[in-house]
């Protein structure tokens, strides 16, 4: 596991990359403005454009199902990734070195940038050996199993030459220095030298989510190979095969779609599965299945309890064995978990090529719940004539009963195992009571944590008084700032969103949150006093002012995310609608003008409210001499000064 990154890369990669290239990847998108694109929206079916994206912040937000984010989030959401993964994903897009901080390991001199590219050379070297007359035996190989050349162009399946340091040569010639390709794991050093890792092999490219090369599975062929039948890449930087599925980067976006995920055992048996129409099919990479392969899943599946997980194991003692670990992971899941096997106890690969397209698909129809296996198994070698043997069995099968989700179902298979006993119902369902679904090997959910984004607290003194000085006193006496000063629709439980509150006062935000450099921290500091109509526009508003000092320490722009998280949950999706908004403009030349005049007619609405209420007040009075109305005739009078400096603002300006 790579070390931690550090805020200040998130941050510089963040800056660096351009979100709309990005998202043109995966959508259409148009202009809609000056920095503001929009297009289909790829998170959900649409007709009419309603995905909008913020080239100036980095942020996209659908206005028709609600997702937002940056690009960060995108991957993370769109490609199922973990935050780190999403991270590493953007840097090696623009070529960034993270500077990792301490952790379980820190990367050395070789990036991973290199490792990435280094593995998508290799993979082009191998495919193009399927052209020569030594990588023939390959192609013929698995052509006998059905697999014809469109099948391996498909999934990227080469041939590595039986010659001692073949691609070891080629990366040389490509530009990689012998470190690199080291680190690679493709090579080895021995007391002769550096050799290539695989020679005389067929070669599946592994790939991780989001599409990157990071190792390779080899299957022996030539006689004189006394190696493993299977030999895979070694664990490096990128290669971690306890967090990898092959396939997982074909199977995604069906898995995603139709929640249904089958995991099988083989390169082949993927490839199988998909040229059958189960595209949703991957499988672990010389490994068991195991917990960081949950993970991964369950990113893809989410957390529905209607998905389902499919596991096809081996019919042999070292297939129940990966069944039973299997089992042992299952809780961690909140999909539907089954076993698939076939009356002819063949794998995937073979089912097809023996039996065709159809029995391949039924065997996955016919699935049964992993539990049943696993309670099938539990009382396997017991002596079932033998009273001790008899409840030792039951002590054995209870808890994988009692780990059983459905009432339902755990009442009925309490039934079963007293059949299976031949015992009465009694005991048996006392026992499933009183079990311990760990012993059947639960394993305890483990939660998430994400990082926290802490911004620093306003400095005391900074912006006081605003453009005129106005004091608060001001509205306090005329009952105005925070407290709202006519009924609010948000504050009847009206739920809040774009169109709360005025249309001056959403433009107004938009641009302070698009343009603040625009607007000058002056103007934008004394806006940030003004009163707004709406519970959600007050939340992103006082969210907006506690990242103000961001910009006092030179920052440029607002990190739309640090927004988001100050902002009340009620109303963060205001904060990314707005941010993604298109204004009304034709030109970038037009931004600064029009950003100052939006912002400088919320502070005059704001300020002739004050005075309006002020005014009021003051007519109530009884007695106009007095020291109260003296202090009112005072606030009048610098909020008219105020105004003045407002318009003269404005004047120079324009």
């Amino acid at each position: 596991m790579a070390g931690i990154i550090p805020k200040s890369d998130i941050a510089a990669i963040k800056q660096r990359i351009n979100i709309v290239d990005l998202l043109n990847d995966y959508v259409t998108l148009k202009r809609a403005g000056v920095d503001s694109f929009k297009g289909l929206c790829p998170f959900h079916e649409e007709r009419t454009p309603s995905f909008h994206v913020s080239l100036n912040l980095g942020t996209y937000h659908c206005f028709g199902c609600g997702e937002s984010g940056d690009a960060i989030r995108f991957l993370e959401n769109y490609e199922h990734l973990s935050f780190i993964e999403a991270v590493e994903n953007l840097a090696g897009r623009i070529n960034y070195t993270i500077n990792y901080e301490a952790g379980d390991h820190k990367p050395d001199g070789v990036s991973k940038t290199r490792l990435y590219v280094a593995h998508q050379v290799a993979g082009e070297f191998y495919a193009a050996q399927l052209n020569t007359q030594q990588g023939q035996i390959a192609v013929d190989f698995l052509a006998q199993r059905g697999f014809d050349r469109e099948v391996l162009a498909r999934f990227g399946v080469g041939y590595s030459p039986n010659s001692w340091n073949a691609l070891f040569g080629h990366l040389m010639a490509k530009g990689f220095r012998q470190e690199e390709i080291l680190e690679s794991g493709l090579v080895s050093r021995g007391s002769k030298g550096v050799y290539d890792r695989f020679r005389g092999r067929i070669m599946w490219p592994i790939r991780d989510s989001t599409g990157q090369p990071v190792g390779f599975g080899a299957r022996r062929l030539l006689d004189s190979d006394t190696g493993p039948k299977y030999l895979n890449s070694p664990e490096s930087d990128i290669y971690h095969k306890a967090q990898l599925l092959y396939g997982i980067d074909l199977a995604k976006w069906v898995i995603a779609k139709n929640k249904r995920a089958v995991i099988v055992e083989g390169y082949t048996d993927v490839m199988a599965c998909h040229l059958a129409g189960i595209e949703c099919a991957v499988a672990t990479c010389g490994t068991a299945f195991g917990a960081q392969h949950v993970a991964l899943l369950r990113r893809i599946l989410g957390d529905d309890s209607t998905a389902e997980v499919i596991f096809t194991f081996d019919p042999d003692s070292a297939g129940q064995a990966a069944a039973l670990k299997a089992y042992g992971e299952e809780l961690k899941f909140s999909a539907q978990t089954y076993v698939a096997n076939n009356l002819w106890g063949l794998d995937p690969s073979d089912l097809r090529q023996q039996r065709g397209d159809d029995e391949l698909r039924n065997m996955f129809n016919t699935k049964t719940p992993l539990f049943e296996f696993a309670l099938e198994h539990s009382i396997q070698g017991f002596d079932l004539n033998a009273i001790a043997s008899r409840f030792a069995a039951l002590q054995n099968a209870a808890p994988i009963v009692k780990r059983i989700r459905s009432a339902t179902l755990r009442a009925e298979y309490t039934r079963e195992l007293a059949i299976m006993l031949g015992m009465e119902l009694g005991p048996v369902r006392a026992a499933v009571a009183n079990a311990n679904p760990d012993a059947a090997g639960q394993g305890s959910r483990q939660a998430t944590a994400q990082a926290e984004r802490v911004a620093g607290e306003m400095p005391s003194g900074v912006y006081a008084g605003g453009v005129g000085g106005v004091s608060p006193d001001v509205r306090a006496t005329a009952g105005a700032g925070g407290a709202p000063r006519g009924m609010d629709a948000a504050d009847g439980g009206a739920q809040p969103g774009i169109y709360a509150g005025s249309v001056g006062e959403q433009e107004a935000l938009k641009v302070m949150i698009q343009y603040p450099q625009l607007i000058g921290l002056e103007l934008l500091s004394r806006a940030m006093e003004a009163h707004l109509s709406a519970v959600a526009l007050r939340d992103v508003r006082d969210a907006v002012k506690a990242c103000l000092p961001s910009l006092v320490a030179g920052a440029s722009a607002f990190d739309v995310e640090e927004i988001v998280a100050r902002t009340p949950e009620r109303s963060r999706s205001l904060v990314r609608a707005l941010a993604c908004s298109p204004l009304p403009v034709a030109n970038r030349e037009g931004l600064p003008r029009y950003c100052k005049q939006i912002v400088r007619e919320l502070v005059r609405h704001d300020l002739e409210n004050l005075q309006r209420e002020l005014r009021q007040r003051l007519q109530r009075m009884a007695d106009v001499g007095s020291a109260e109305a003296v202090q009112i005739q005072k606030y009048l009078s610098a909020i008219e000064q105020e105004k003045r400096n407002l318009r003269l603002a404005g004047e120079l300006y324009e």
